[in-house]
């Protein structure tokens, strides 16, 4: 028997904050939409041609950021009680080794 998991999780204890309209995607570890900035490139993973990474384009200005390490994406606005609600909490989208390594186990009886 193979038990496994669809993706890993990390836990996460660093807020980046980004600027972003209404129809941005809420996943705390990565974003997509036409307008997210107010963030450095240090910080997030910027894809801004998601059809070079085979990424679903939602329409022709489409762009996904994505988190790293530890870090998780909150809005500038309402920022203190997003922090305080996810930090430390286990969250996944994001692209570290955790989540992007299925763990699995093999199971053999015994003879």
């Amino acid at each position: 028997m193979i038990v496994t998991s669809d993706h890993g999780t990390i836990r996460v204890d660093r807020p980046v904050k980004v600027i972003a309209d209404r129809e941005t995607s809420q996943n705390l570890r990565y974003k997509t939409g036409k307008r997210i900035g107010g963030y450095s490139n240090r910080e997030l993973f910027e894809v801004l041609h998601p059809e070079e990474f085979q990424l679903p384009k939602g329409n022709l200005s489409s762009t996904y950021v994505f988190a790293t390490g530890r870090d998780y994406i909150i809005y500038q606005n309402n920022a203190s009680q997003f922090v305080r609600y996810y930090r430390h909490t286990f969250q996944h989208g994001g692209v570290s080794m955790e989540e992007m390594i299925v763990p699995y186990i093999v199971l053999n009886p015994k003879q």
